[in-house]
């Protein structure tokens, strides 16, 4: 029986398995699957685990998922209140840095896998990695070293200090929460992770120039993989597009699995990549709400198209919002099953 876990390495080889690889990014759905809050689901990481198999063997696809909410990571550096909604994933509450003095007395913890806040993901992992491991690629997220400060201390501060506040308190920062980001990912690889989505919207051009890009977002991308390596590392930019950095990002840092923008031409993404590397084509996700499920068909259609030729592909979604009808989620799906196929 061919598992996930050959569908990803053959399509990170170019070699041919039954279908192109496809990763379903269900989150907050785990909460409806159990039929309980959201905000007790992701108290318990038994939950989250057994809503990932639950999924997993429901719908088909290939992997399955460890991350829980993003601000976990601001509750392993200090972060005590979160705001949890009935229908989407809880946000930060109260930010860790008020003013830039907090900058200096924040404090990297020495071990991830020992810290309280990361006792429930360690859980689910164990879980995940005892039924799936080995068959099905183990998912995890996190935030590249440019991108965690606004969770610390709200994006429009982050915005404020990064492009106009003083350099040594911006550069004390992001040395902070590099620290903090190697020490996640050897937290995560040690408790079996396979696949780690490097998250960085300041990785795209779209919300700085490439200038800026290239004097200040690539040589903290470049210390960041540096540290940790390229092995199982997707690039990713919160959705913003990339091809404009991919070859830029490939020839600095040696990434190879890119994953895509929906607005990228995924087409134009894959022919840059060629085979040095992975191409995910991306859904729109949010879309998937109000489409019909002929428009959903055709759309899966026309990403397939674009990225299938030649190999190396994955079909991927982003956010994938609470309220997708779960129809939808089939229709999605079945037709990634049907237009993957080899």
């Amino acid at each position: 029986m061919i598992t996930g876990m050959d569908r990803l390495v053959a399509a990170l080889n170019g070699t041919v398995s039954d279908r192109a690889p496809v990763f379903c990014n269900l989150f907050d759905q785990g909460a409806k699957e159990l039929q309980v809050p959201l905000k007790d689901y992701y108290s318990n990481g038994e939950y989250v685990a057994e809503a990932q198999l639950k999924m997993l063997s429901k719908y088909g696809y290939d992997s399955v998922w460890s991350l829980f909410y993003v601000g976990k990571e601001a509750e392993l550096l200090g972060c005590n209140q979160m705001r949890f909604a009935e229908d989407g994933p809880p946000n930060v509450e109260d930010f860790v840095i008020k003013n830039y003095g907090d900058v200096g007395r924040l404090k990297v913890p020495d071990d991830i896998a020992s810290h309280p806040a990361f006792a429930e993901s360690s859980k689910c992992l164990r879980i995940l990695k005892r039924e799936v491991g080995g068959k099905n690629p183990i998912c995890a997220y996190v935030s590249a070293s440019m991108i965690l400060p606004a969770m610390l201390m709200g994006m429009d501060k982050w915005m404020e200090l990064l492009f106009m506040g003083p350099p040594e308190v911006r550069d004390e920062l992001l040395e902070k929460c590099h620290e903090f980001f190697v020490k996640e990912i050897q937290a995560y690889r040690a408790a079996g992770v396979d696949v780690i989505i490097y998250s960085n919207p300041f990785g795209s051009t779209d919300i700085i120039s490439m200038k800026y890009f290239m004097k200040h977002s690539l040589p903290w991308i470049k210390k960041d993989i540096e540290a940790i390596g390229t092995n199982g590392i997707v690039y990713y930019c919160g959705t913003a597009r990339m091809n404009r950095v991919i070859n830029t990002v490939i020839e600095q840092t040696g990434l190879a699995v890119f994953h895509l923008s929906p607005l990228d031409d995924i087409a134009e993404g894959k022919a840059i990549v060629a085979n040095r590397g992975l191409t995910c084509g991306v859904i729109n996700d949010i879309k998937l709400i109000d489409w019909t499920q002929d428009e959903i068909k055709s759309e899966v259609k026309r990403i397939f198209d674009a990225g299938m030729p030649g190999g190396k592909f994955l079909f991927s979604t982003a956010v994938m919002p609470y309220n997708i009808p779960e129809n939808n989620i089939r229709a999605m799906l079945e037709a990634a099953y049907e237009f993957g196929k080899y």
